[in-house]
């Protein structure tokens, strides 16, 4: 189709083309096509032989002349591009093809060493259709369809319409049984309904809502599709597909009334349609044409008339429009209306002078509620969320200093003011804003400028005439458009995910993630983890989690239990069966069934206990129907004694199916992913006399994540995997894990023509996110001041919406790029992804790998991909930090685990929360761990250093618990070894003073006896961690004491031996009460052995020992620095003082010790041993100590021990 131009498109002083006088963006090319034609493509040239050209221009399309409306491309890609010279041939071809008679090319860029110059061509074919207008009274149209044999479920109803008012009800579809389907028009929006009844008042139910601004006066098409219990709604391009119940599920249509004309069958909107239909079409037949012919009931007109109605759009900043005042009158009053549409709150409507009174008057929007200030008087006009889109109109009238504004006329509300003086407009009236420079002080603006629509302006009830200010013969204006409205709903579709709600300004939308579960521009990432085993890995201990297992995909997050193993748990159930036949029951999850298959497909392990108790009721031989039981596999007919073979009757494979009248029962694990969770039973057995039987169904468990450690290891810069091509053209995050000693290369990779998104390490602190949709590369960086090649895991989250671009590093700030708000914005790639680069590869591993929730398994891949290697070792590198309490991080294939034997603790990461090892004392109550003697101490009198040391070379004695108790004096530890040397920690008071803890360091009773007043006062719960060097220096006394000791005995509490000192002897008869926890003597946990392995550990347990939790109250960690109780002493300073010299002594004793061992034989340490023991004596000074004097009334008991060689606490 060429659209050839007129000779009066010329200046006149050239030919070739169109180049208007002036060149600017006010200009405009309009080419009437004379009908309404499909148009596909446009294609542009510059003016021949010259150097005028345009480089990009917006093109407008209506089918009357006025009410323009811009074509986008992808929704917001306004303008097309242009030449690049005179001659060449740009040809735009349209994603959607354009309805209408008008087009009106606007240039945007031209040659800046031209003019405006343009040849123009068009391409469509022409378009017929038949078309339908009501006026929104009592005009109506209805078709009866006279009855056919139905071929298929399928049913179709299309149709366009344009709308002149804002609600209205579109199609009826009435069908058998009362039930009727209608779409129907409401402020602005297309709601499909389904009803019981053809009354307003009948039972409704909404299936979908679609589209917005719909009342524009442009044609929308609609498309309703019904297959059987599917439904689909499409508006123009949006689609939004419903299910409907099986009762809806088939139609036998026998009117479609467009307009209900029947007086006993009311209209079911408030509202009739006022406007157009065209091509109504049911199943392919023309419903218009036929009721054009001969086959309609209703006065309707078969054309489409609609009135002329101007608007203008404040599209910015600058935006403004002047027009002269009213003219005088009489009454000396002022009466000015019009209506706007906006999403802004707030903005300046309009404003003129008070030249009598030196004042001025501004109607303004303020927190989307209109304000009118009059020089020092401010009112509120009633109405509020004027900003939702919808036209409001606007009514000032000023009669004899009596003032009334009105808002949506008879729907709004009307507010009335008495100024002491006349209210005139005779000066100008500024719509909108102000000028940017106004040197006649006319127009002032201390408000926002308004940006939206307005039309239907009118002075002194006369409508002005915009195509006059347009053609510059009326009033003024700046960065107009005139003869359209430019609003767009950006909430329409919401671009908002995962139920994130949509608030919209003239510009930018926004989305509420609050309650969402996600976050982002758009909620598309997901907040909470999407496994136990991810909780776990953030250091948190057990309790209810929020996971959410597919991400940021549509699956919602679920509230679990996690105990760390990455166990997720629901209630379990039990229940006894009534004597009917059969009983079924069917069991409800407080997760959904799509959340419930997704953690279990997730899961390494999955398992969920079922039992059945039964006397005289069997099992599997009923009418059930169950092909196996908990225990056994999927139809194997067997319950778990079948497979063992140790069922009551071996003639059966389940002890229920005995049919015994004892009480027997058939339990076990369903471990089968398929069978699970367990949904529904149907026992039938029940029914005979004597019959009973009861089931259980367990909670499901499911162990460790499989995607979590999902990991390769690319050993070679070359080495790659490649996956299809990533689908993310709206929305794409991308997470994943990685460590590396490489100090650059590229993780992730997708390309298309022009578009391409790629995640690298650019270099050793640096990680950078780039992409690009068609508006040129954008990039977004995170630097770390640590380096990232440290062979440590980072976590990288990338995330790319419609709005913005973010990437986080492990916790660092996150780092985003905003997108540009007029630009493309789907990312189109078509190759594949390719996981490192082949140019520039990535050397270490990567692990976790996640799109759009999505795990890729590259384990898998990296199995037969050459050069990479599936799994990743080395995590306790960056995890063996969460093994408190001394507990040793072990490497497994897939993760790590923390051991906590050498730890007083226990738990997955030997932590104090709930897993602390305490117990209550009662007199009498003893624990006693026996070492053993060391074989070259029974051959020879050479002894080593203790056993319980993996070294050779003893540097000291480390020793930590916690307790709480009423009792004083009381003996809380004693420790001997097989040199008859001891080590005591008790409580005592003397006098009216508090309780104080007291350490005896390692003594021998017959020689020496040195006392510590380690705590001083101590309240509640208390917490003690002690250190005795083989070098100690007691509160700055000189004396050293130096020893080589083997451990024999530890014992808490009651200790009887010839060997204990006579006031600990006196002191330990009296037993001890109270809590003990997390006692430690360096790697050896006596409690814990004493409660969690008493078989198999070397301990005596004397009276009563009971486990309870009277630790974890006030516990503390005594190798946390923040969780150890800090008590003061009038020593402090001093202990302070022996800690330093002790590092001191333990670093020089370690080079003498070292140096030593080389070149002394055994005999020569045995008799060092002994020379020791004799100077030592000598050399020790006696030290009293009153904190040593028992207020013990209790005679001592003297009972000699059985074995010499234990350890008593």
């Amino acid at each position: 189709l060429a659209s050839p131009l007129p000779c009066s498109a010329a200046t006149g002083h050239v030919s070739g083309g169109w180049s208007p006088l002036v060149s600017d963006r006010y200009q405009w090319l309009e080419v009437d096509l004379g009908e309404r034609t499909k148009i596909t493509a446009v294609a542009t040239q510059g003016r021949y032989g010259s150097s005028d050209w345009l480089t990009s221009y917006l093109l407008m399309f209506s089918d009357t002349g006025h009410n323009w409306k811009q074509y986008r491309q992808e929704d917001s890609i306004g303008s097309f591009p242009g030449n690049s010279n005179a001659d060449s041939v740009v040809q735009n071809k349209l994603q959607q093809p354009a309805f209408a008679r008008f087009l009106r090319l606007i240039p945007l860029d031209w040659n800046p060493n031209g003019r405006i110059g343009l040849r123009l061509e068009t391409y469509g074919c022409p378009y017929t259709s038949e078309v339908v207008s009501f006026d929104g009274g009592s005009s109506g149209l209805a078709f009866r369809l006279s009855p056919v044999p139905r071929k298929t479920s399928r049913e179709v109803v299309s149709l366009k319409f344009k709308a002149l008012r804002n609600s209205g009800t579109l199609l009826q579809a009435e069908g058998r049984d009362g039930l009727s389907l209608s779409l129907e028009l409401e402020r602005g929006k297309l709601f499909l309904l389904l009803r019981r009844g053809g009354t307003s008042s009948s039972e409704s139910r909404r299936l979908a809502s679609l589209g917005s601004l719909l009342d524009d006066q442009h044609w929308h098409h609609v498309v309703l599709e019904q297959k059987n219990a599917h439904l689909n709604l499409t508006v123009d391009k949006h689609t939004e597909k419903v299910q409907i119940a099986a009762e809806f599920n088939h139609w036998d249509i026998k009117q479609v009334p467009v307009q209900s004309l029947d007086s006993q069958k009311p209209i079911v909107s408030k509202r009739n349609f006022h406007g157009c239909l065209e091509n109504l079409l049911h199943n392919g037949v023309n419903l218009i044409e036929l009721a054009k012919n001969n086959d309609h009931q209703g006065n309707v007109t078969f054309s489409c008339a609609e009135p002329v109605s101007v608007a203008v759009t404040f599209t910015g900043p600058q935006s403004f429009l002047q027009l002269p005042g009213a003219t005088a009158s009489s009454s000396g009053g002022v009466s000015l209306g019009f209506q706007f549409r906006t999403w802004n709150k707030a903005g300046l409507l309009l404003t003129f002078d008070l030249p009598q009174q030196g004042g001025v008057v501004w109607l303004y929007l303020s927190e989307a509620r209109l304000r009118i200030f009059i020089l020092i008087l401010s009112n509120l006009v009633p109405g509020s969320a004027l900003n939702d889109g919808q036209w409001h109109s606007v009514d000032v009238t000023s009669r004899r200093s009596r003032l009334m504004i009105s808002v949506d006329k008879e729907e709004g509300g009307v507010a009335h003011a008495n100024p002491p003086f006349p209210v005139t407009a005779g000066g100008q009236l500024f719509f909108g804003g102000c000028p940017a420079e106004d040197h006649s002080q006319d127009c002032e603006n201390p408000f926002d400028v308004f940006q939206g629509c307005m039309r239907l302006l009118a002075v002194d009830n006369q409508l002005v005439d915009l195509i006059t200010v347009q053609q510059r013969l009326l009033g003024n204006y700046s960065q107009l458009q005139i003869d359209m409205c430019g609003i767009i709903d950006r909430c329409s579709p919401s671009r908002c995910e995962h139920g994130g709600r949509c608030s919209q300004s003239w510009t930018v939308f926004h989305c509420n993630c609050s309650d969402s579960g996600y976050s982002g521009a758009t909620c598309h990432s997901a907040v909470y983890e999407q496994s136990c085993e991810a909780y776990k890995h953030n250091g948190n201990t057990s309790g209810h989690f929020y996971i959410d297992v597919d991400g940021s995909g549509p699956i919602k997050p679920q509230l679990v239990y996690c105990n760390m193993t990455g166990d997720t748990l629901t209630p379990s159930l039990l229940l006894f069966l009534p004597s009917v036949f059969p009983h079924s029951v069917h069991f409800q999850y407080s997760a959904q069934e799509e959340q419930l298959s997704a953690a279990i497909s997730q899961s390494e392990h999955c398992e969920q206990e079922l039992s059945y108790h039964c006397r005289k009721s069997r099992l599997l031989n009923t009418l059930g129907n169950h092909t196996y039981w908990g225990g056994a596999h999927p139809g194997s007919q067997q319950c778990s004694c079948g497979l063992q073979g140790d069922c009551v009757d071996p003639q059966h494979y389940c002890n229920c199916d005995a049919d015994r009248m004892e009480w027997t029962e058939d339990s076990g694990l369903l471990t089968h992913k398929e069978s699970l969770p367990v949904r529904s039973l149907v026992l039938g057995d029940i029914q005979r006399p004597g019959s009973e039987a009861a089931y259980r169904v367990g909670p499901l468990r499911c162990h460790g994540d499989k995607n979590f450690w999902n990991a390769a290891f690319f050993d070679k810069e070359t080495s790659y995997l490649h996956f299809p091509t990533f689908h993310g053209e709206l929305s794409a995050d991308i997470s994943f894990l990685f460590k590396t000693t490489a100090s650059s290369g590229v993780f992730l990779e997708n390309l298309g023509i022009k578009d391409f998104i790629r995640i690298e390490l650019s270099s050793s602190t640096q990680v950078l996110f780039s992409f690009d949709v068609g508006n040129g590369p954008l990039e977004v960086l995170v630097e770390s001041r640590d380096p990232l090649n440290d062979n440590r895991w980072h976590r990288v989250r990338a995330e790319r919406n419609i709005k913005e671009a973010s990437l986080r590093l492990d916790d660092l700030p996150v780092a985003t790029q905003e997108a540009p708000t007029d630009g493309h914005f789907h990312l189109q790639l078509n190759s594949q992804l390719f996981i490192a680069s082949r140019q520039k590869g990535f050397r270490g591993c990567i692990r976790s790998l996640q799109l759009n929730g999505v795990t890729l398994d590259l384990e898998e891949r990296a199995k037969i991909t050459p050069g990479v290697q599936p799994g990743c070792p080395g995590h306790c590198s960056s995890y063996g930090s969460l093994c408190q309490n001394q507990g040793r991080c072990v490497e497994r294939t897939n993760g790590f685990h923390c051991d906590c034997s050498l730890s007083a603790y226990t738990g997955v990461f030997c932590q104090t929360d709930l897993c602390e090892v305490s117990v209550s004392f009662k007199p009498g109550s003893s624990v006693s761990y026996t070492f053993k003697e060391p074989y070259e101490l029974s051959r020879n009198s050479s002894a080593l250093p203790s056993s319980i040391y993996s070294d050779m070379t003893l540097r000291g004695e480390n020793v930590s618990l916690s307790f709480r108790t009423n009792q004083s004096p009381a003996l809380l530890l004693y420790v001997s070894s097989y040199y008859r040397e001891h080590l005591a920690l008790l409580i005592n008071k003397n006098g009216e003073q508090d309780a104080r803890l007291i350490v005896l360091p390692f003594f021998n009773p017959l020689h020496d006896k040195q006392f510590l007043d380690v705590l001083g006062s101590c309240h509640s719960f208390c917490s003690l961690w002690i250190h005795i060097s083989l070098h100690y220096k007691v509160y700055g006394n000189s004396t050293t004491m130096t020893r080589r000791k083997q451990i024999s005995n530890i014992c808490p509490v009651q200790q009887k031996s010839d060997d204990l000192d006579p006031d600990l002897a006196r002191l330990a008869s009296l037993g001890f009460a109270g809590c003990l926890s997390v006692v430690q003597f360096n790697t050896i946990s006596p409690l814990k052995a004493a409660l969690l392995h008493p078989d198999t550990s070397p301990v005596v347990i004397s009276g009563p020992l009971v486990q309870s939790n009277c630790g974890s109250a006030g516990s503390a960690n005594p190798y946390a620095e923040e969780n150890t109780h800090h008590l003061s002493g009038k020593r402090w300073n001093s202990r302070v003082s022996a800690v330093v010299l002790y590092l001191t002594g333990v670093i020089a004793v370690a080079i003498f010790v070292i140096v030593t061992a080389l070149a002394i034989t055994a005999r020569f340490l045995y008799r060092r041993k002994e020379t020791y023991r004799n100077q030592e004596a000598k050399e020790v000074k006696q030290e009293d100590s009153q904190d040593f004097s028992f207020n013990n009334q209790a005679g001592s008991q003297n009972i000699s021990t059985e074995n010499p060689k234990e350890f008593f606490i």
